[in-house]
């Protein structure tokens, strides 16, 4: 058909194309390949696309060129469209970028001259397309032949309907370095808005459908052109009304949209407090009316850089609002002389705080140091009194006004909350924010406070006293009523658990059988983030009231997360490493509800799962030996059966490896000791054999303490072969020849020995001590006697003796597994597996004074 068109192109002016059609299935099924070219069709005169196979001349392709805006292109080397006449989808893939551009600028070409055509208003060429075709021989990197319009811009046309589609091209098709100059053609015509909205009404009554889309194209054009003085100039009271009335004819929505009557009708400006100045009042409307156009009229429409225009125009109204606002001294007095009056109505007082709320929010458009500088003067004027009214009010409208006012403050400088907090009597703030955030208000207003109550104790944000006295006051007043909100919710399993009680005030806690589980979630978050941040108090006060069990009672609820809530709050405490913690975690069996937790999951590979899990890597990882030996000795026959598990395998290792480091530790302890004493009692024997068998005066140093060892008696050495003795009888003659200085050097070395065996005396008699009292003990109980109490040497000084505090300690851990060692403790006691220590009636003096020494040793050595 192109081949017997009125003018046919040369083959140069061919483009080498791939043709396209999207099929019902929604993929692009290809034509075949051959050369495109813009040519009359046959038998008409009109321009159209005409695409030629390559391979056998056949033709691929005939399209009518449409006046209407359908035609895309896409990337660098596609141009495709929905055919009306094929109703469906066509694409051509150029082979070459600048063919691509060639085809695309003829395109626009022909659809301009077509628009021309229809209003009949300018005279044209008979064909300017295929004349333009006709002069082109060559591929050219860059067609220019239509591009040049808008460059050589010197004013636009006036504004007519006949104009409108050279205006409309102009704005649509200019480029980036273009469009600056179109605006400032735009701005230099001041006639040129009010010509077109005039335009606009004439088209609106007389119902002229056409001129009212062409028109909703233009001004949707020159507000993508993104000049800020543009924008100052649609968006003013002058003309944003009739403008809003353009964009509500758009082509592709097929009922006109009534955005004006929107806003005429349902939307209302409310002043809280009268605004005099007019400014003001106008900053206002327009950051409304901005808004609106940018996130309802043209949300699919707009590009980045023009949102971006726009979002700035905004922040620059609120700045300017909230600065000549905050400026006006007599508008905030009036505004908190309202709010504490009491002749003011609930709903004015209800229209007031949202308006204060409003107008915190948007301070944020100010800069850092005047945001600063408004707060103050806020909490000056007693902001924090209002917002303790606000949030005992039961509109939860206002409560959450009000949270979101503190969350402000504490954003911006934590420590003017906190000091208002402090000075308060009563402190009836803090109690409402705990009060709010375990009461169910429907929505997530919970959160909010954790959030507030989570800024107000951080230790990191707060120094000095302030610091201290803030968190003694949470938790003194506060922490048992979330606490006991937990253990009310979720009551224990079975009649094993102990009864709780409110630890605060000695009474039964009331029912919060009903709490919403996301507020339970809250609190168990809000004690990890004191767990981490307030350790010693934390640990204090669980310590005194027991308070983990209460909060492992959510083991028992039958939502998952919140079980999985409660083992982070295990994992929290022992990532601690905290002795005290970890010995009441043993003593009270605290791990018990974990591992039945595990257990009762079973097999299903869930966040609980993979909590517990990381939970025992963990304390393996760390080698935590308490809990190791603590967790297999009471569970193994729970968690054997997951031995599968490699998490499980290495934790059992783990525990086998620390049992055996125990065994040797112990042995070494035990032999040690008595190998000393043995052989500081073989130099006394030499010593004693040198003293009697020296003359009287030798010239030899006499030494001062010989009397304080008069008493001493080693322990008799066992018999040794006559060759020993020779041995000791040459060692003892070569003694006798030493100098005075060398005896005096001796007499230090032996002063030092004697006090190391004193030290060792001690440490055999305390264990002697403390052996004979826990067999005694354990004794008397079996017999159905009150058991004695502890020995006095229980309660000696610091020579290496037990405390009674730490004799208790390990006389009182839990019933269920043998011997859990404490974590300071390098003894490492280990059950049936240590050395036994036999109970002795003798005196502990005997160990070492006594001449049976073996028949009262305070170890046996095996």
């Amino acid at each position: 058909m192109g081949g017997q068109g009125k003018g046919s192109n040369s083959s140069n002016s061919m483009q080498r194309v791939k043709v396209y059609r999207l099929n019902d299935d929604g993929k692009w099924d290809d034509q075949g390949t051959g050369h495109v070219s813009v040519d009359y069709l046959e038998s008409s005169e009109d321009l159209g696309l005409i695409v030629i196979d390559e391979e056998d001349s056949d033709t691929l392709l005939v399209h009518r060129i449409s006046s209407n805006d359908i035609y895309r292109r896409q990337e660098d080397t596609i141009i495709s469209w929905r055919d009306p006449e094929l109703a469906t989808e066509l694409a051509l893939s150029f082979q070459e970028a600048t063919g691509c551009s060639y085809i695309w600028d003829h395109i626009c070409g022909v659809q301009r001259n077509l628009h021309f055509s229809s209003l009949g208003n300018l005279e044209i060429g008979p064909h300017p397309a295929m004349e333009s075709l006709e002069a082109t021989n060559a591929l050219q990197s860059n067609d220019e032949s239509f591009r040049a319009v808008n460059s050589e811009l010197r004013e636009l046309p006036s504004i007519e309907l006949s104009s409108l589609p050279l205006i409309l091209k102009t704005v649509l098709e200019c480029g980036i370095t273009d469009q600056m100059r179109v605006a400032e053609l735009i701005l230099q015509d001041q006639e040129f808005f009010p010509r077109l909205l005039d335009l606009f009404r004439m088209c609106e009554d007389l119902e002229n459908v056409d001129g009212l889309h062409m028109i909703f194209r233009l001004v949707k054009g020159i507000i993508l052109l993104n000049s800020p003085q543009i924008f100052d100039r649609i968006f003013g009271d002058e003309f944003i009304l009739d403008i809003i009335g353009s964009l509500e004819y758009d082509p592709e929505v097929p009922q006109v949209q009534r955005h004006r009557a929107f806003l005429k009708e349902h939307v209302v400006f409310k002043e809280a407090i009268p605004i005099k100045d007019s400014s003001v009042l106008s900053k206002i409307h327009q950051t409304y009316r901005v808004g609106y156009v940018k996130d309802v009229i043209l949300p699919r429409i707009l590009d980045e850089a023009t949102i971006a225009s726009l979002n700035s125009i905004i922040h620059a109204n609120n700045a300017a609002v909230i600065s000549l606002l905050k400026d006006d001294a007599s508008f905030i007095q009036e505004l908190f002389a309202r709010m504490r009056s009491t002749s003011t109505s609930t709903e004015s007082k209800r229209e007031l705080v949202l308006f204060l709320h409003e107008f915190c929010s948007l301070s944020k458009s100010l800069q850092m140091v005047q945001q600063l500088r408004l707060f103050r003067d806020l909490a000056g004027e007693g902001i924090f009194d209002i917002i303790t009214d606000v949030l005992q009010s039961q509109d939860r409208k206002l409560v959450s006004a009000g949270a979101d006012i503190l969350i402000l403050f504490l954003n911006q400088d934590p420590n003017l909350l906190r000091s208002y907090v402090i000075q308060q009597e009563g402190n009836s703030l803090l109690g409402l924010l705990v009060k709010g955030m375990i009461t169910d208000f429907g929505e997530d207003m919970h959160c909010q406070f954790l959030e507030i109550i989570r800024i107000l104790v951080d230790s990191y944000s707060t120094s000095g006293s302030q610091k201290d006295t803030i968190i003694e006051i949470f938790y003194e007043k506060h922490l048992d009523q979330l606490i006991d909100v937990i253990a009310s919710s979720c009551p224990p399993k079975s009649n094993s658990w102990t009864v709780i009680k409110s630890s605060g005030f000695g009474s039964r806690v009331e029912s919060h059988a009903a709490t919403k589980p996301e507020i339970l979630s809250n609190i168990c978050e809000l004690l990890c983030f004191c767990v981490i941040h307030h350790l010693y108090r934390i640990k204090c006060y669980f310590l005194a009231n027991n308070a983990i069990e209460k909060i492992l009672f959510l083991t028992c609820r039958r939502e998952k997360f919140l079980v999985v809530a409660a083992v982070r709050f295990m994992r929290t405490i022992i990532s601690r490493n905290d002795e005290h913690l970890l010995r009441h975690i043993v003593k009270n069996n605290l791990v018990k509800p974990i591992i039945d937790a595990f257990i009762e999951n079973g097999n299903r590979y869930n966040m609980l799962h993979s909590g517990v899990l990381e939970l025992l890597e963990y304390i393996r990882k760390e080698n935590l030996k308490s809990l190791i030996i603590y967790i297999v000795d009471s569970f193994w026959n729970q968690l054997q059966k997951f031995e599968h598990l490699g998490s499980i395998q290495a934790f059992k290792i783990k525990y086998e490896q620390s049992m055996e480091n125990c065994d040797t530790k112990n042995t070494a302890t035990m032999v040690d000791p008595r190998k000393k004493i043995e052989e500081r009692a073989l130099e006394k024997e030499e010593e004693e054999y040198f003293n009697e068998d020296r003359p009287g005066s030798g010239g030899l140093v006499d030494y001062e303490d010989d009397d304080d060892d008069e008493d001493y008696n080693p322990p008799p050495r066992k018999s040794e072969s006559s060759t020993e003795n020779d041995e000791l009888i040459v060692f003892s003659k070569t003694k006798r020849k030493s100098t005075a200085a060398a005896d005096s050097k001796e007499e230090v070395h032996e002063l030092s020995k004697k006090q190391k065996l004193d030290q060792r005396v001690n440490d055999v008699k305390v264990a002697s001590s403390a052996t004979a009292c826990s067999t005694a003990s354990h004794t008397d109980t079996a017999s159905g006697r009150e058991p004695s109490p502890p020995a006095a040497s229980h309660a000696t000084d610091t020579n290496g003796v037990l405390d009674e505090h730490d004799a208790e300690n390990e006389t009182a851990g839990p019933q269920s597994y043998n011997c859990v060692p404490d974590a300071a403790d390098t003894r490492q006691g280990c059950g049936d597996d240590s050395p036994s220590i036999p109970a002795s009636n003798s005196s502990p003096e005997r160990v070492v004074t006594g001449k049976d020494v073996t028949g009262s040793e305070p170890y046996s050595v095996r």
